[in-house]
This record gives structure tokens, sequence and C-alpha cells, in this order.
């Protein structure tokens, strides 16, 4: 007969159950909304990746969060990297649950966070794609009458370029942020930060048509806020949006890699060859770092290169 296992008392059960990880995942995503006025994209990112990360610890059998030491957390990596992902991604994770224990700390689960003592992987500075202008000509002529909503894709796409918007910004538009007669959107960022971008006759002209001739078509009857809306009168999600983005760059024969962010960095690179300042780029773009921001002083004097490269005899 098998050794009878030692009865749990209530008070170690309840403590048992504290210490698992599982326990104080929806307090830490309320936590980061609500606390950390992190964007409802951000949180759902932290979210699935601690989520891939909890479904590991129980593979292993880890069921405490006192159980998660150097060698677990070092495991868990090599796995990351045996599944040949991103550095990018493997940071981004790193992140994540660096930001869970120390909440864990906070909330008096756990003394400190051994996971602090794991450093990022060293990540290379990748430079954005960037479309040149007459690209962006094109892909904002891509819309045709044969389509089946070109005047509200038309006013996307030059929504995104005109203004930098992110596609989650875009698709989150409202009819009162849009002011036509003062030639202004405003914005809704990450962390709900609010910015005033400046529209250009091209963004205003497709708005205009969109306004009066396709969207009352779509809401009918509806009272819906949204700018952007589908054929059944609701918002455009942000992945709608980045599919719209993709259909136009196939077809006129753009690279796989074009997203709603590459019209962020076209707009943001064309802004600093025009002769705009960084300061207020970053206004524009809503970055909280300078730094972010400094990547396309980068991408211009790449450009520049290539220009010389091509275009000078002894390039």
């Amino acid at each position: 007969m098998p050794p009878r296992k030692k009865p749990v008392a209530r008070g170690e059960t309840l403590e048992i159950s504290r210490l698992h990880p599982q326990q104080h995942l929806r307090p830490f995503l309320q936590y980061l909304q609500a606390e950390c006025g992190m964007s409802l994209n951000t949180v759902s990112a932290y979210n699935t990746d601690l989520r891939q990360f909890l479904a590991w610890l129980q593979i292993q059998g880890v069921d405490s969060v006192l159980e998660v030491d150097l060698k677990v957390l070092a495991g868990f990596l090599q796995e990351l990297h045996a599944r040949e992902l991103a550095p990018t991604t493997i940071a981004r994770r790193l992140v994540a649950i660096k930001m869970f224990f120390r909440f864990l700390v906070l909330e008096g689960v756990i003394d400190d966070s051994r996971v602090e003592l794991l450093s990022s992987p060293k990540l290379w500075h990748y430079l954005p794609t960037v479309l040149s202008p007459d690209m962006v000509d094109r892909l904002l002529a891509a819309p045709i009458e044969g389509d089946s909503y070109p005047l509200r894709d038309r006013a996307l796409l030059a929504v995104l370029y005109a203004t930098g918007c992110r596609a989650s910004e875009a698709s989150g538009l409202k009819l009162q942020d849009i002011r036509l007669d003062e030639n202004f959107c405003r914005c809704l960022g990450k962390g709900s930060k609010e910015r005033i971008v400046s529209l250009n006759p091209v963004a205003r002209t497709a708005i205009e048509a969109y306004l009066e001739s396709e969207r009352p078509n779509l809401v009918k009857t509806k009272s819906v806020d949204a700018l952007f809306v589908t054929r059944g009168g609701r918002g455009l999600s942000r992945i709608m949006v980045w599919h719209l983005v993709k259909k136009y760059a196939r077809r006129i024969g753009c690279s796989q890699k074009i997203s709603p962010h590459t019209l962020r960095h076209s707009f943001a690179t064309h802004m600093l060859a025009g002769g705009a300042e960084i300061r207020a780029l970053q206004e524009l773009l809503g970055h909280a770092s300078i730094r972010t921001t400094q990547i396309y002083t980068q991408v211009e004097h790449s450009r520049l290169k290539a220009i010389h490269t091509q275009c000078h005899p002894r390039g």
C-alpha cells in the first residue's frame, strides 16, 4: 500500500494557491492598464507572452513562483532560441516576464525577482522600410472604382501617410476627431496620449469624398461615431487596416514587408527630408523618447549615402 500523503491544512492550501503564477496574471494585466496606463494593444501583447511562459512552466511541472530560478528561466530562453524566434521577440517576452515578477515583488508575493539577473539579448538596430514619394503616390492611387469601397480605402491610406498614425490610431479615429475646416485631426496614441496632427490637402480631399459619397451608404441609419467603417457599419479594426494596406501594396508590386507602419516610417522620413526638426517630429509621432525618433535620422542618412553611391562618378 502506497504511503498516505500528509493532509494539507487550509492555510497551507491558500498559500500554495497564492504562489501559483497563474493566479496573478489577471491582476497583473489590470495593474498594467489601470496604474501603468499601458494601451490595450500592449496589455494584450504582454498577456500573450505571459500565457505562453506560464503554459511552459506547467509543462515543466513548476507550480510555484518560488521555483522560478535562473535554471528554469534559462531553460525557457533556450526553448525560444530553439524555435528560432527573432531577438526582438525574445527580448519582448523577457521584458513581459520581468514586469510580471516586479509586480509579484510589489504585491509581496515574493521577496525579490531573480529574473532581473537575466540580460536581454543584444539587438541590432534595423532601419525601417521606407517608401519613396513616388511609391507612396502609387499606393494612394491604388484603390480604384472596381474595389468594394475605394473612397474609404483611399481616405484611410491618405490619413495614414499624412498623419503618421499607427494602425490602431487610424482605426480609432472618430468623426469628431476630424476638423476639415482647420485641416487637422486628433489622435489618441499609446497610453491614451492625445496629439494633434495636420491634414494635407490630399488627405482632406479624400476624407471629404468618402464622407460625402460612401460613408452614408455604409452606416445607413445607424448612429456610428467611427470615421472608417465596415460594410456593416461598424468601425474598422486594426487588423482590417493592416489587411487593406497589404492588399494595395501587393497591387502596386511592393514588398511583402509593407504594412501600415511603413507609411508611418515614410511620413517621418519624408518630413525630415523636407526640413522638419527632430523635436517637432517627435511630437507628431507621439514618441515618449527622442531616441525612438532619432532612428529616422539614420534612415535619411542611409538614403543620401545610397544616392551618392549611385550618382557619383567614383561611387
